[in-house]
């Protein structure tokens, strides 16, 4: 890639561009944030840092999103942060006034980027990108499952004592509450989970990965999640990158999979040059269609709101 734009150099941001710049992922990773001086003092932080780590990206910082003129692909972090107590749903309202006009500054000077929606409730979020600009849904998704998915994988490999490179996980509908996991589809070293751990511990997994974010943001108290974050969405962006075609649970936008339309909601995807290649669908048995169904309109409501 010749350049990557973040929105938002808060911590998710900072991280982000510290990832893609350490994996030379692109010529140019640039930083934009309306408080002075944060944006530009990020940058030259992470820059300064480049001979120690070996890498040739140029790390660049602005207050204005001018700066992101002809990016290749824009992620967007900006926004209110959830403060202990706080749904991802409660900061809606005020985080719905930070992304219309930053899709109208991506249209204005990024026009042929692709979009990855970070900013919560990142499901409701990416559908109101999407629907201000009109562009395909091959260019506009967000994180959620494979922060979720990597978040459940952490928790049975922490519980089983295997190799977290064994562990493959899969999650379903919207980010938070909501997640439906995919336990019929989260394995071992391809060997269902069910084989390793009981019904119980199973549940307690389940209900920790839902609450991962809040049980984070519950500990350092002043600020949310930031390192697993920015790690799924280098791991979106690294897929593009590098054509990989790989499967992973991405906020998409669904046009009749999964018996839903004009919605944005989690589900595997392909992942390449070409941004949302594919939505692939899954089998899902009596309980997890009816969880996803829920879910489905737990989002709808949200979108509801805004429209």
């Amino acid at each position: 890639m010749k350049k990557i734009s973040i929105i938002g150099a808060g911590r998710v941001g900072e991280s982000t561009a510290q990832i893609l710049a350490y994996r030379d992922n692109a010529h140019e990773v640039v930083l934009t944030d309306i408080r002075d001086g944060v944006a530009k003092g990020t940058a030259l932080d992470l820059q300064e840092s480049a001979p120690l780590f070996g890498f040739d990206t140029r790390v660049n910082g602005d207050e204005s999103n001018a700066a992101i003129a002809d990016s290749d692909i824009v992620v967007i972090t900006a926004g209110l942060p959830r403060k202990p107590g706080m749904s991802r749903s409660d900061v809606l309202e005020a985080n719905l006034a930070v992304i219309r006009p930053i899709a109208a500054d991506i249209m204005k000077y990024a026009p042929n980027a692709m979009v990855i929606l970070v900013t919560n409730p990142v499901d409701v979020m990416s559908y109101a990108f999407w629907k201000a600009t009109g562009w395909d849904r091959s260019r506009v998704f967000g994180l959620s499952g494979v922060l979720d998915a990597a978040r459940m994988a952490s928790f049975i490999a922490m519980e089983t004592g295997y190799s977290n490179l064994d562990v493959s996980a899969m999650v379903l509908g919207g980010h938070g509450d909501s997640m439906v996991p995919m336990i019929s589809y989260t394995t071992i070293s391809g060997i269902p989970i069910s084989n390793f751990l009981d019904a119980e511990t199973i549940a307690r997994i389940v209900d920790r990965t839902r609450n991962g974010g809040a049980e984070i943001l519950a500990l350092k108290k002043t600020s949310s999640a930031n390192d697993s974050p920015a790690a799924a969405v280098a791991t979106m962006i690294d897929a593009i990158c590098n054509d990989r075609k790989r499967i992973l649970p991405c906020v998409a936008m669904l046009d009749g999979e999964y018996g839903q339309q004009d919605i944005a909601l989690g589900v595997p995807v392909v992942l390449g040059a070409g941004g949302m290649e594919k939505v692939i669908e899954l089998t899902l048995s009596e309980e997890e269609s009816t969880l996803f169904k829920q879910s489905a309109e737990q989002v709808t409501k949200d979108i509801e709101l805004i429209s």
